[in-house]
């Protein structure tokens, strides 16, 4: 998959609607937050991910240190954040995946480059189905089935660690299938996982699509087709918080 492709496209739609939008609407899926709120968010989120990398930052207070003052209007606020986007398509296309930055990921080797450039596609995707929810009287658009589908195994791999682990285990086993393009999981109650097919206390099955935006609280777990413990399969998804 094109990782850079994907980020700048996500976004590039991010913008567009926002354009058109009022931004002192709310983002129902993010309730403190107005759409003015969302356009500065995912604006900061790349600049702070470029300027990392540029830093070669080894803690995010070195890279907060040069934070700049948010946007006077909404409209200079879409400017900059565009700007903010090609800023961090730049650094990504110009640094290697190998190169040490610091990362909130709990693993040391995902303290590199290649971490922020597989990340961003999923923090590019929600959040263009975050404006899309906010802004337009229809439903949002799907995100890429092989989007989606790579966002959540990386998910798995580096965020569900966080809320499920050997101290706080669930109290069963999840299988997670997807219906439209290749992606399977089992979801042991300790957090491994493994890329398999496996009967688990609960079964959640629906586009890669919708399992992600389940998995971020974006859409309801009844919306997927859930075989078996449904309050298990809640559990799961309040383990982890993905504001």
């Amino acid at each position: 998959m094109d990782f850079l492709r994907s980020i700048r496209h996500d976004s590039e739609l991010f913008y567009a609607t926002a354009l058109g939008a009022d931004p002192s609407f709310g983002v129902p899926c993010c309730p403190d937050w107005t759409i003015g709120d969302l356009v500065w968010h995912l604006g900061e989120v790349h600049w702070f991910w470029a300027t990392d990398i540029e830093q070669r930052a080894r803690d995010p207070e070195q890279v907060e240190a040069g934070k700049p003052a948010r946007p006077a209007t909404y409209a200079d606020a879409i400017t900059w954040g565009r700007s903010q986007l090609d800023h961090l398509v730049r650094a990504l296309k110009s640094t290697p995946d190998d190169v040490p930055v610091w990362t909130w990921a709990l693993e040391e080797p995902d303290h590199t480059v290649g971490f922020i450039r597989r990340h961003q596609v999923q923090e590019a995707a929600v959040h263009r189905w975050d404006m899309q929810s906010a802004a337009r009287n229809s439903i949002p658009d799907p995100i890429d089935g092989e989007v989606a589908s790579d966002s959540i195994d990386e998910f798995l791999s580096i965020s569900l660690p966080f809320g499920v682990n050997d101290k706080k285990p669930l109290s069963g086993s999840v299988h997670l299938h997807c219906t439209d393009i290749a992606g399977e999981w089992f979801i042991e109650p300790n957090g491994r996982v493994d890329r398999a097919h496996a009967t688990g206390e609960v079964a959640l099955r629906g586009t890669a699509s919708d399992l992600l935006l389940a998995l971020y609280d974006r859409i309801p777990i009844d919306a997927l087709d859930v075989i078996g413990n449904a309050s298990l399969a809640h559990h799961l998804v309040e383990r982890v918080d993905t504001t």
